[in-house]
């Protein structure tokens, strides 16, 4: 199978979304299909206005087709809400050709923390922009019950995984007071940062990413350590010499840190929420509770071992079976034959471009 995943994320930004899709493409391509990328490294930029660090793609139709046209899919996954998701997703809908799409992110939590925008109007835009998906790809049961809820058609289950070649436990010290407490991602107001680092811990917090919210806070709690955005073996360093990992944030969908943290041998201290509720579960492996203070002190008790065996149960290749099932929907009886192949064939006659799976 020949996947296009169309995405809005993508390097050089450093997230949970771009890590997913980067290490999905890997896994899947081992189980022998194929994975390309629609991205912003195709189309001009501009800076998010209230997040500088993040660049907005500036697609424009034609050449969104063109890509497609080149791409050849046999399947096309739409990976996030933005510009180049709105216009493959149009595409998608002018030449009758199925596609999937994936929940990743809550909007309507993260614009009303920036705007003075309802809630329940950037749900409504989400539902219509996922009502002709396929199947809506949720990474936690939690959330596609969520989904399911508020009106979200077609709503299945890809679970995440976690490098446990690259995160795990090795003798790393960062010349810092004992215990260390980590918190890793975007460093901005929906992340919650401030409910850590107000806490009275003993030993030193450590923050690890960028983001609009960075300066400020580096101002605010100076006895924090902020290291800025790290990524590959300099990451997994650093979660190797931490004692616990801390997850502050209330609206996250999954946070794929906590199997990165877990897998490196670092018990969890977060609130009782949906994200950490649901990679937790029953294990003892992390500590819920509304006093997150309390929460990091009994994670200092929980033993490292549970956590490394808690996270082996997680790979990249599950993660990726799971996906391609989900894209399975394609291979039904009709579609190839469909109105689908006829709308790709006029376009690919049209441009001139020659695709032998839709030709």
């Amino acid at each position: 199978m020949r996947i296009l995943v169309a995405t809005d994320a993508w390097h050089p930004q450093v997230n949970g979304v771009v890590r997913t899709l980067a290490m999905m493409a890997d896994a899947v391509t081992a189980l022998g299909s194929e994975v390309s990328f629609l991205t912003p490294d195709s189309f001009r930029t501009v800076a998010m206005p209230s997040y500088r660090d993040l660049r907005l793609a500036l697609p424009w139709p034609g050449k969104v087709a063109r890509l497609i046209a080149q791409a050849c899919p046999d399947s096309i996954h739409i990976a996030t809400e933005g510009p180049i998701g709105f216009l493959v997703r149009r595409y998608c809908r002018k030449h009758g050709l199925p596609f999937t799409t994936s929940f990743h992110t809550r909007f309507p939590e993260y614009v009303s923390a920036r705007a003075p925008v309802p809630e329940s109007w950037v749900w409504a835009t989400l539902r219509w922009f996922h009502r002709e998906s396929k199947a809506v790809m949720a990474a936690t049961p939690a959330l596609a019950e969520e989904l399911r809820a508020r009106g979200f058609p077609n709503v299945v289950l890809w679970p995440r995984g976690v490098d446990t070649a690259l995160f795990r436990p090795r003798p790393v010290d960062l010349c810092l007071p004992d215990p260390i407490f980590l918190c890793v991602g975007r460093v901005a107001v929906e992340k919650n940062l401030e409910a850590f680092l107000a806490l009275d811990l003993p030993g030193t917090k450590v923050i690890v990413g960028d983001g609009p919210a960075r300066a400020a806070l580096e101002r605010r709690f100076p006895d924090a350590v902020f290291l800025g955005a790290l990524q590959g073996e300099a990451l997994a360093s650093v979660y190797a010499s931490a004692d616990v990992f801390v997850f502050p944030s209330r609206t996250d969908t999954f946070g794929l840190v906590l199997l990165e943290a877990l897998a490196s041998g670092l018990p969890v201290a977060a609130f009782p929420v949906a994200g950490p509720r649901d990679v937790i579960g029953d294990a003892a492996v992390g500590v819920l509770s509304e006093d997150l203070r309390e929460a990091c002190l009994a994670a200092l008790e929980i033993p490292r071992r549970a956590c490394v065996e808690f996270a082996a149960g997680h790979t990249w290749e599950a993660s990726a079976r799971a996906f391609l099932d989900n894209m399975a929907i394609f291979s039904a009886p009709g579609v190839a034959d469909g109105p689908a192949e006829m709308a790709a064939q006029d376009h690919d006659r049209a441009a001139g471009l020659a695709c032998p799976h839709v030709s």
